[in-house]
């Protein structure tokens, strides 16, 4: 027999097999022997009162053979003699899943991504932090897997109306990753074990027959009337395919330049920008779980919130509990932080971002700059941010409490981020309404939450990456580009995705539509 069952227990109970299989057999009335296994289905944490419980929903089997979870079904072809190339331009989620797709459909990919692999990569990384040298190609926004893969990992997305939420986390399963991010309700890899998953994608493109090119920055499409007939890098070579998909992430300025020279049609997005807020995780934990301090049994706490401020949304973003900042720059005189956890989310800081949305009308300074407004708008901000820090990536930063009274901090607290802090009053970084309505919602949310509004915590500019200032449309149906038959744009720097997660279920939309296209 099987049995679906809901259950609340207490952390300790929730960390015990034994436990669990005892409320299993009390419910359907059977003893505990009878029990010969469960598969976890919801597993989520109830914080709300001075108690924490795990709410965990899961099938029973009850005196029946137990079966593991049945795997994800996906079909891999050999595609070395496929007779449609598709050129995808990006090897973040929505490129590496895109080409998967295609792989299924018997289309071959060629992935041509502008960074380094995820090893080579992480040497890259290691300047940055330490020497604050920023390789404009290879840096934690460029680079194989893209943005998620060394900042954190993070797959919980609203999304679903995109895809199949299941079937991308079931990827991530069949490529290394836990079987507990198929049920926890905010599920998260880490930085320390996505590559590895990475890298078993990309191997399987190759064994399928694939192509998946490296250092490979896109600089110019050649065009004949509505198609892309040629794709040229910056090395010199030039890639011929059937389509094109464009999964470049939402830091790839300068191939929004390039559509706005080639006259191919982009539109500015609203986007936000804000700062990093970074407090103790003891601190966040006594605050969420009520106690003074977190159990063995509960997880680092986050926490996540939005409100209107001045009409605008003021919202966190990137929640990393047990977490680093790190310098998310592409370009050298720009200062960008982002923050990401390890798997076991175990550092003594919590940091996320808080950031304000920006629109159309905020951006009117750089207006000539047409559908590039917001992006030119944005980067403004991140050289405000670096000279503002002196340099070599020291950012600017306040104490919290400060900021939010606008008075200089004659001393910061210590920080996860490496390359350093400086003490700046923020009014010499962030647009005016931007400082007025994250001190606003910073001083609500501390009535909300005990504690949290402290100069413990430290803000740090600048929050500016949370996703792309420009739009690339497409087609809602064929999902093409209007102007450009074989042109697909896709992912979060399309302006379609807001994470690994939706950046992976567009990209298999993307690739269902060319299949369905060039069959």
């Amino acid at each position: 027999m099987r049995k679906t069952l809901s259950l609340k227990l207490l952390p300790s109970e929730a960390a015990s097999e034994l436990i669990i299989k005892q409320y299993i057999a009390q419910s359907a009335s059977v003893t505990p022997s009878a029990v010969t296994g469960y598969i976890p289905l919801k597993q989520s944490i109830d914080a709300r009162g001075k108690q924490a419980w795990i709410h965990l929903s899961l099938e029973a089997f009850i005196n029946e053979p137990f079966r593991e979870r049945e795997p994800g079904n996906f079909v891999f072809k050999d595609v070395s003699r496929a007779k449609q190339t598709v050129i995808i331009i990006g090897a973040g989620p929505a490129g590496l899943f895109a080409a998967l797709q295609l792989i299924g459909a018997g289309i071959r990919p060629l992935l041509l991504e502008r960074g380094k692999d995820v090893r080579s990569r992480r040497r890259d990384l290691a300047l940055l932090n330490k020497e604050a040298v920023v390789n404009p190609d290879s840096n934690y926004c460029f680079g194989e897997g893209g943005a998620g893969t060394y900042s954190d990992g993070k797959l919980y997305t609203r999304s679903s109306k995109r895809g199949d939420i299941s079937r991308i986390l079931q990827r991530f399963v069949h490529f290394g990753a836990e079987e507990k991010i198929l049920y926890e309700s905010h599920p998260h890899i880490g930085t320390n074990k996505l590559p590895q998953i990475i890298t078993r994608m990309r191997q399987k493109i190759l064994e399928c027959g694939g192509t998946f090119l490296f250092e490979k920055r896109v600089i110019d499409f050649g065009l004949e009337g509505n198609l892309i007939t040629s794709v040229k890098t910056a090395d010199g070579h030039t890639f011929h395919g059937t389509a094109v998909i464009l999964a470049t992430g939402h830091s790839a300025r300068d191939i929004f330049e390039l559509l706005l020279h080639k006259k191919i049609g982009i539109e500015l997005k609203p986007f936000a920008l804000g700062v990093r807020v970074e407090h103790p995780q003891s601190l966040i934990d006594s605050a969420q779980y009520h106690c003074l301090t977190r159990g063995d049994f509960l997880p680092p706490a986050s926490y996540s919130w939005v409100q209107q401020v001045n009409g605008k949304g003021v919202f966190s973003f990137c929640m990393c509990p047990g977490g680093i900042i790190a310098p998310a720059a592409t370009s050298p005189g720009e200062l960008v932080v982002n923050g990401w956890s390890p798997s076991k989310r175990n550092n003594p800081y919590a940091n996320s971002g808080i950031v304000v949305s920006i629109e159309e009308k905020d951006v009117q300074a750089f207006k000539k700059m047409g559908p590039l407004a917001a992006m030119y708008f944005q980067q403004s901000v991140e050289q405000k941010a670096f000279a503002s820090g002196g340099g070599r990536l020291v950012a600017p930063a306040q104490r919290l409490v400060d900021f939010t009274e606008n008075k200089f901090s004659s001393t910061l607290p210590g920080c996860s981020y490496l390359p350093g802090l400086r003490s700046v009053a923020m009014e010499e970084v962030l647009p005016p309404f931007v400082q007025q309505n994250l001190r606003q919602a910073f001083r609500d949310y501390g009535k909300k939450m005990k504690g949290y509004l402290t100069n413990e915590a430290v803000v740090v500019a600048t929050e500016s990456r949370t996703s792309s200032p420009v739009r690339i449309p497409r087609d809602p149906v064929s999902l093409q580009h209007p102007q450009i038959s074989n042109l697909y744009p896709c992912g979060e720097g399309a302006g379609y995705a807001g994470g690994i997660v939706s950046a992976a279920m567009d990209g298999e939309r993307v690739a269902d539509m060319i299949a369905v296209k060039y069959p």
